[in-house]
């Protein structure tokens, strides 16, 4: 009996990081941005990367921010692992940048693909960190050329 709540909590930590990809990264028309992510990311929440620390409401900003900037912007896993509460996704991700977008004025027209690999901490039904790196070199490049 114990095998089968352990595979019900597996996918539950599951969903709840697959969320953070289709209802927040991904562009889509049902989504209150600060809604959904207010209840998915816990109120401690930090997103971390090599350069900095974002916490829940200026990662919340950077979100709606991107949706403006990329409004195709798609998030989709490839891979999702689990070990113990830390879901490991493995993502592509792609988009057309409409403005300024990482020394580059864009007008939707050119479009880059690229690949993302996440390590998210689940506790008590929400995300509480985040640690991620994205591949922008080679979306800056698919832009430029």
């Amino acid at each position: 009996m114990e095998n089968v709540k352990d595979l019900a909590k597996t996918e539950t930590l599951k969903d709840t990081v697959k969320a953070f990809y289709t209802d927040c990264l991904t562009v889509n028309s049902h989504t209150d941005v600060p809604a959904v992510m207010g209840k998915l990311l816990a109120d401690d929440f930090q997103s971390i990367s090599a350069k900095e620390i974002k916490v829940k409401a200026v990662f919340i900003g950077q979100i709606q921010f991107f949706w403006k900037l990329i409004p195709d912007l798609k998030w989709v896993p490839q891979e999702i692992l689990q070990d113990g509460n830390k879901i490991i996704v493995r993502s592509l991700f792609s988009g057309s940048p409409k403005g300024e977008f990482m020394g580059m004025t864009l007008d939707g027209s050119k479009s880059f693909s690229s690949m993302s690999i996440d390590i998210h901490t689940v506790e008590n039904g929400q995300i509480k960190t985040v640690y991620h790196i994205e591949d922008w070199p080679t979306a800056i490049a698919q832009l430029k050329g």
